[in-house]
C-alpha cells in the first residue's frame, strides 16, 4: 500500500493478504443490466399472490437508514458509519422470500445542502422517491423529532398527494432507549404526517426487522416472480462494493470535517499472473481524494501508519466479498475543492 502525491508520504510495502483465508460464504454481486435481470420471470414455483418491488429507506443523515437496510438483507451491502452523509449513491439490497421479494434501496440522507455535491446527494433522494413502490421514513429513537425530520416529513407528504407512494414510518435504533422514551417517540411520529404504519426496530440486536420487511412487503405489486435471481444481494457492481469498503474504512475515527471531502476511485483490478489456479490473488489499486494537504496527513498518518489500518480493515471486507484473496494499493491524493468542482464532481463519479 502506497501514498502517491505531496504531502507526508513515507514509502512502505503494500498491504498484503492476511494468512487466514477469505470467507467462504462471500455473497453474490452480480449487477445485472437495466431494470430487471434477463432470465428472470415467472416461474412454475412462484405461489400465488407473490409481491414484487422497491422500497426506498429515507432519512435524515445518520438515521441508520444502511445499517438496517444491512440488517434486512443479512449481509453488509451498504457501508455504516458514525460520521453523517455517509452513504453517496442508493445501494439495492435483496430481500427474498418464498412469498415476496423486496428490493430495498439506500439513500444519502437529505440535509441542507452547502455544496453542489450536497445539492445532488439530494436529487438522487428525490428521484429515487418517485421510483419507488413504498417509501421506509428512518427516524432514530435516540434522538427528538427536529426540523430535519419535518422536513423530509413535507417532502414525504407532497409525493403521497401527488403520487399516493404509502409511506412507513420506522423508529430506529431502540436498542439505546429505555420504553419511556421510546413511547414519547412513537407519539411524536405519530403527530408528524399520516403514516401508512409505525414500526419501531433495532438493526443492531434484530429485534423486529423482520416486521418491517414484511410491512414493507404488504405495499409492493404482485407479480408473475422475483425481479433478481434467487440468492443475489444487491445488484451493485463489486468496483463499487470495493470502493465503499475503503471508504467506511478510511473514516473510522476521523475528525469531523473529513468524511465529506473523501473520495475513492478504484483505477485496476488485475489478476496477477503466474499464480497457482487455487491461489489466486487480485491486485487492486484505489485512488483516494481529499480536497487539502492536512486531510491528506490525516489519512496517511505518521510514517504511513493510519493508511496501513485502512488498507488492512478495507481488505478483509473486499476478501469477504470477492471470495478470493487481493492485494490492496492505496494512493492518496489531493483533489481540490473537488465538492464545488463540477468537472471533478463527474471525475469522481456524481
Amino acid at each position: 500500500m502506497t501514498a502517491s502525491g505531496s504531502g507526508p508520504t513515507d514509502g512502505y510495502a503494500g498491504s498484503s493478504p492476511a494468512a487466514a483465508s477469505p470467507s467462504d460464504a462471500a455473497p453474490s454481486h452480480a449487477a445485472p443490466s437495466e431494470g430487471a435481470p434477463s432470465g428472470v420471470g415467472p416461474s412454475d414455483a412462484t405461489p400465488a399472490g407473490y409481491v414484487a418491488g422497491f422500497a426506498c429507506l429515507v432519512g435524515r443523515p445518520n438515521a441508520g437508514k444502511s445499517t438496517l437496510t444491512n440488517a434486512l438483507v443479512g449481509h453488509k451491502v451498504a457501508i455504516t458509519s458514525s460520521k453523517p452523509q455517509t452513504t453517496r449513491h442508493t445501494i439495492r439490497g435483496i430481500v427474498s422470500t418464498p412469498a415476496s421479494q423486496l428490493v430495498l434501496v439506500d439513500t444519502p440522507g437529505l440535509h441542507k445542502p452547502r455544496t453542489l455535491l450536497g445539492e445532488r446527494l439530494n436529487d438522487v433522494v428525490r428521484e429515487t422517491l418517485l421510483e419507488v413502490d413504498v417509501i421506509g421514513f428512518c427516524l432514530p429513537a435516540d434522538q427528538k423529532i427536529g426540523p430535519g425530520d419535518g422536513f423530509i416529513a413535507r417532502e414525504l407528504k407532497e409525493i403521497q398527494r401527488d403520487r399516493r407512494r404509502p409511506v412507513v414510518a420506522i423508529a430506529t435504533k431502540i436498542d439505546i432507549v429505555d420504553r419511556q422514551r421510546l413511547a414519547e417517540h412513537l407519539i411524536a411520529i405519530d403527530q408528524l404526517g399520516d403514516w401508512a404504519a409505525i414500526v419501531p426496530c433495532s438493526a443492531v440486536d434484530g429485534r423486529q426487522v423482520k416486521d418491517v420487511a414484511q410491512v414493507l412487503s404488504t405495499y409492493l405489486p404482485s407479480s408473475p416472480g422475483p425481479l433478481y435471481p434467487e440468492g443475489q444481494l444487491t445488484d451493485e457492481p463489486d468496483v463499487v462494493m470495493i470502493a465503499e469498503l475503503v471508504r467506511e474504512a478510511a473514516l473510522e475515527g476521523v475528525r469531523d470535517e473529513l468524511p465529506h471531502s473523501l473520495a475513492v476511485v478504484v483505477e485496476e483490478m488485475l489478476q496477477r499472473p503466474d499464480r497457482p489456479d487455487d491461489k489466486p490473488m487480485l491486485d487492486i489499486r484505489v485512488n483516494v481524494f481529499v480536497e487539502r494537504s492536512s486531510q491528506k496527513a490525516i489519512i496517511i498518518g505518521r510514517g504511513g501508519s493510519r493508511l496501513r489500518e485502512v488498507g488492512t480493515n478495507a481488505r478483509v471486507g473486499i476478501e469477504k466479498l470477492l471470495g478470493q484473496r487481493v492485494y490492496l494499493d492505496l494512493h492518496v491524493k489531493i483533489a481540490k475543492d473537488w465538492q464545488r468542482d463540477p468537472k471533478q464532481l463527474q471525475r469522481l463519479g456524481f
